[in-house]
């Protein structure tokens, strides 16, 4: 695992720069994220160690900062906890796309600065494939398959979210004035 990297000014991934798409299919819950034996801390580089560890072991050693998760139906169902979305921070990961997420999820990695997308197409993606993502328009690039995919934008104010970092740092930039 190599960590955050400094694309967006924040020391996050920049999504529009290519990264291999982790693909994971439907009803991936939080404990296949991160599992629940290993949320006793809320660091980010110590959740990723263990992020998807009983789903797909190679993952927190092989996932290269700007690296995608992809998936299918219904990603992040289960408990409403962060330490999931944090695992994904941590691990450099630049956005997740999906076909569709549990909403708890969606706003909790909104509010930790981790861009996610709803795409229908997500499904044409394979694992390995090298995307990139325009969160402005809602467009994934596909590379390898020279394809793109409508995704749903993200509304200007989680837009705005995402690029402050997430609720702390934007509520810590508005206080700032």
């Amino acid at each position: 695992m190599t960590g955050a990297a400094d694309g967006t000014g924040d020391g996050r991934p920049d999504p529009a720069d290519p990264g291999r798409a982790w693909v994971f299919g439907d009803n991936v819950d939080t404990d296949q994220i991160t599992p629940s034996r290993f949320i006793v801390s809320s660091d980010p580089d110590e959740l990723a160690s263990h992020a998807f560890e009983d789903l797909r072991p190679e993952f927190s050693e092989s996932v290269e900062t700007g690296d995608f998760v992809v998936a299918g139906e219904n990603f992040g169902s289960g408990s409403s906890r962060e330490h999931s979305p944090l695992s994904l921070v941590g691990a450099g990961v630049s956005a997740v796309v999906a076909q569709s997420f549990a909403r708890i999820f969606f706003r909790n990695a909104i509010n930790l600065g981790l861009p996610v997308l709803i795409c229908p197409g997500a499904d044409a993606i394979e694992d390995g494939d090298e995307i990139h993502v325009d969160l402005d328009a809602g467009v994934v690039t596909n590379h390898t398959r020279d394809e793109t995919y409508e995704a749903e934008a993200l509304p200007e104010f989680l837009q705005s979210l995402v690029e402050q970092g997430g609720l702390k740092a934007y509520t810590k930039a508005k206080l700032d004035g």
